[in-house]
Formats: structure tokens, C-alpha cells, sequence
């Protein structure tokens, strides 16, 4: 599947290196790269998606608590953490999710995305810790 928007959502605790490697066969020149700028996942997708050569707009956090403070092409206004999540998939045409459990979690940032996504009808990618993928 080609395309010029991806958005993105993952554990703060970070990705295994089989969830890195498999989100970086979806970057590329052409793609827009949307992330939350949270410490963990994002940081380290935002590191791949910037040597792929992706366009990268942050949806940055209201609470700099957790913010990895990334450098990119376009920074958005600051949001509440539910709002920015829900601009990250409104405004992209897949989804990629690197939860940091193989089961869905009821409080979980990543997986209220992934349910929202999937309300939406949003592509959704999930990569889980093992590797294993759910369209």
C-alpha cells in the first residue's frame, strides 16, 4: 500500500527493533510523517522517518512532561493528548501503531488511537512487539 500520509502512534517505553524495521519499510522522499513528539516510539520513528527522507509534522503535546522535542518541518499548535492523537489520524491516510503489548490495553494512549482509527475507518497498521502485524 502506497502512501503520502502516514500518521503514527507508540509506546513510550519504545519500539523493539522488529517494530523499527518494520515501520521503516513504509518511509520514503514523498511521505508526510505526522507523530505525537513524545519520548520512546515517537522520538525513534521520528529518527527513521528523518533519514528516509519523510516530511515530518509534529501534533506536539500540551504537557512537555513526556515531549521529546524533535526538530521538524512543521510544528503544530499544542494539544491535550486525546485531541493531538485524534489530528494525528484525521489528518493522515494510514496509521501505523507500535503498541507495547500484544494484547489491547483499556488504558493505553496507543491503543485508544488504534480504537479510534478503527471507529473512523482509518487504514491501521499495528506492528506488535513480536513482530506479528494486524491490518
Amino acid at each position: 500500500m502506497k502512501v503520502s500520509k502516514i500518521g503514527f502512534t507508540g509506546t513510550q517505553r519504545g519500539m523493539t527493533e522488529i517494530q523499527a524495521e518494520t515501520i521503516s519499510n513504509y518511509f520514503g522522499d514523498g511521505v508526510e510523517f505526522h507523530h505525537g513528539d513524545c519520548t520512546g516510539a515517537d522520538e525513534q520513528a521520528h529518527r527513521l522517518a528523518k533519514a528516509a527522507g519523510c516530511l515530518i509534522i509534529i501534533h506536539p503535546p500540551i504537557n512537555p512532561n513526556k515531549r521529546a522535542f524533535c526538530i521538524a518541518d512543521n510544528i503544530l499548535p499544542q494539544k491535550d493528548y486525546l485531541d493531538r492523537n485524534h489530528d494525528i489520524v484525521d489528518a493522515t491516510e494510514l496509521l501505523l501503531a507500535t503498541p507495547g503489548e500484544q494484547e489491547e490495553q483499556l488504558r493505553s494512549g496507543t491503543w485508544a488511537t488504534i480504537r479510534y482509527a478503527r471507529k473512523w475507518k482509518k487504514p491501521t497498521i499495528i506492528i506488535y512487539p513480536n513482530g506479528g502485524t494486524e491490518l
